[in-house]
């Protein structure tokens, strides 16, 4: 069993460009399709995971491993997440003087973000059809994306705002 979580986490690890976000699609395929935790949970940890300082993507892989081998299990996963990003970094480190002018090196990484964009936004949506969003609530996300792009909110700010407006509503919800 380590060696399948090792080598399912270095996978995601390895094939994955930009970022814990971009992860999150392969994550969950390998994971729910295993088995090894529901769609439900999956967005449980989704939510935990963003809360907690670190890398996101090793946040999810240490818990998964956590629950399912224990500290050892926890271990092997974030290791098998981890090295390929670190091998990669070190061997581009190691050639970066050759490279960091090349023009094919640029056009690469311009191909790429289209790419990234969609990685990210592919498990926004299914969370989002996952949790039930409605358009109601999608308008406080998309308020909240405007706020801090076109104004510059701070994000600390949202978070606070949407924290009280969330206790307001759930204290609310429990009179009813």
């Amino acid at each position: 069993m380590y060696r399948t979580l090792f080598f399912v986490f270095t996978r995601i690890g390895a094939f994955t460009i930009g970022g814990g976000y971009a992860m999150l699609p392969l994550i969950e395929r390998e994971v729910v399709n295993r088995g090894w935790i529901s769609k439900e949970e999956f967005i449980d940890l989704f939510a935990v995971a963003q809360s907690l300082p670190g890398i996101f993507a090793v946040n999810i892989s240490i818990f998964l491993g956590y629950k399912l081998k224990g500290i050892p299990g926890s271990i092997v996963c974030a290791l098998g997440t981890i090295l390929p990003s670190f091998v990669i970094i070190l061997a581009i480190a190691l050639f970066f003087s050759h490279i960091q002018d090349n023009v094919w090196v640029e056009k690469i990484f311009k191909g790429l973000r289209p790419a990234v964009v969609a990685l990210i936004a592919v498990p926004c949506l299914n969370a989002a059809i996952t949790i039930g969003l409605t358009w109601k609530t999608a308008l406080i996300a998309i308020a909240s994306a405007l706020l801090i792009w076109l104004v510059g909110v701070s994000p600390v700010y949202i978070i606070i705002i949407a924290a009280a407006g969330g206790l307001v509503y759930g204290l609310n919800k429990k009179k009813d």
